[in-house]
């Protein structure tokens, strides 16, 4: 709080004074090289090297061949910044998404772009730019690198490497630059690709067409008139071996509900009247002909599998790394699993109670990926919500699957009383280094996540 010793201290404030001096020096850096690179191409760059380097041995080299090379730079620069002056554009975009893209994964794409010039224009390349990754000064200051404490007083003090793992991981995509346009008359459908670094939903509204000189030395970035479109990114999945979910030897009753849902049948048990929401499908033609009243066929209930997928989101301070990889793992289970044959009830906090459930024609499982791709974490932690949240549906489960982000006393409490209630668990726990065995608990590295998951048994 405002006001106390720590903040009084001189020391504290020359820390923070320094601190915001960083991040400011950082914050306009950035700035200044995202503007110089967009309009500066690499030839450019290599021919303002050599001005400096033919200008410092022109101080010290009266002879002609230097001044030669300096002139012809300094030519060849004028001759790009004077030509650029013609390169104009005025272009109307929209582009056409895909319904999902998958973290980590490439992703192509069509822009529509339109000339609203008479005149076609030549030589372009399109570029998406991602949103502005540059955190804000809270976050820089109050961030801590993995591993920052390892680095020397220069750098800790500095804090430069921080400043480029915090932009490196707010970054949401790489790519997004079209091959080279050569002519465009009115209309043209270009393709973009791009590959999404987090899941989530990743917003566009700055679509730039790059115009270069004759010469290849600079570019013009103008913006392009286009609607901002959001992206949504599914979380990455990993490739698992053939495996049993815990109590997938117990079956629940589905129910004539569910089964409408699913469309699946079971044993024909007789005939009765019809009712209002019956399905089309289950009528009895013959006996509706024969008797003059709708019947239907009445079926025996189905019985399926019900399974819960537990999502831990209490990660510890510093271990979101695994959060994120704990939502990649129950990514992967949920894709694997057989949503026809069986139910899946992904429950997890977040800020409140969350229950979905997919599978047997309730919903599909690109249902739950869309909601792990927008997970987020708790700061703080309540495996007794979790806990109860999870007893109140264990009527219904056949076993529960939980994905733990990191291991603790908390967690092993958590399997622990859910053990004690007679549901069958077994658990995915993502660390950094494995810790001793715990019973019906599988630890996944981080280093090797995919190695780890295709070494788990077929009996979970």
């Amino acid at each position: 709080m405002p006001g106390t010793p720590s903040e009084k201290n001189p020391a504290t404030k020359g820390r923070r004074f320094f601190q915001k001096l960083s991040y400011k020096f950082y914050a306009r850096g950035a700035e200044l090289n995202h503007w110089f690179r967009r309009r500066v191409r690499p030839p450019g760059i290599a021919l303002m090297i050599l001005i400096v380097v033919a200008a410092g041995a022109a101080a010290g080299n009266a002879e002609a061949p230097v001044f030669q090379a300096f002139s012809l730079v300094c030519g060849l620069l004028m001759t790009g910044l004077f030509m650029l002056l013609f390169r104009r554009a005025s272009l109307e975009a929209t582009r056409e998404l895909p319904a999902h893209a998958t973290a980590g994964q490439p992703v192509t794409y069509h822009i529509t772009l339109h000339n609203r010039s008479r005149r076609p224009l030549k030589r372009f390349q399109l570029q998406e730019t991602p949103p502005d990754p540059r955190p804000d000064e809270a976050t820089f200051r109050l961030s801590v690198e993995p591993g920052e404490k390892q680095r020397n007083f220069f750098d800790r003090t500095f804090a430069y490497y921080r400043w480029q793992w915090l932009c490196d991981t707010r970054l949401l995509f790489d790519g997004g630059r079209s091959q080279v346009i050569e002519r465009l008359g009115t209309t043209a459908h270009i393709p973009v690709t791009q590959t999404p670094r987090r899941r989530g939903l990743v917003r566009m509204n700055d679509l730039r067409v790059l115009l270069p000189d004759p010469l290849g030395i600079f570019q013009r970035c103008v913006k392009v008139s286009a609607p901002p479109s959001l992206l949504a990114v599914l979380p990455r999945r990993y490739p698992l071996p053939r495996f049993e979910l815990p109590g997938s030897a117990r079956f629940q009753p589905g129910g004539e509900a569910t089964a409408r849902h699913a469309g699946s049948t079971g044993e024909f048990t007789g005939l009765r009247d019809y009712q209002s929401g019956d399905p089309l499908r289950l009528i009895h033609w013959k006996t509706w002909a024969r008797t003059g009243k709708p019947v239907v066929i009445e079926l025996e209930d189905t019985f399926f599998p019900r399974h819960g997928l537990i999502l831990d989101t209490f990660p510890a301070p510093g271990d979101e790394d695994l959060f994120e990889d704990a939502v990649s793992v129950a990514a992967s289970f949920v894709v694997a699993v057989d949503s026809r044959e069986s139910l899946i009830d992904l429950m997890f906090i977040a800020g409140q109670e969350r229950v979905v459930t997919a599978g047997q024609g309730i919903a599909r499982a690109e249902t739950l990926l869309e909601v792990l791709a927008g997970v987020e974490s708790t700061p703080d932690e309540d495996f007794d919500s979790l806990a109860k949240l999870v007893r109140r549906h264990a009527d219904d489960l056949a076993g529960c699957l939980c994905v733990f982000a990191g291991w603790s006393e908390s967690r092993a409490k958590l399997l622990q009383q859910l053990n004690r209630q007679g549901i069958e668990t077994s658990a995915m726990v993502i660390v950094r280094e494995k810790p001793d065995a715990a019973p019906r608990c599988h630890f996944l590295r981080s280093a090797d996540l995919a190695g780890d998951l295709m070494k788990l048994p077929r009996r979970l």
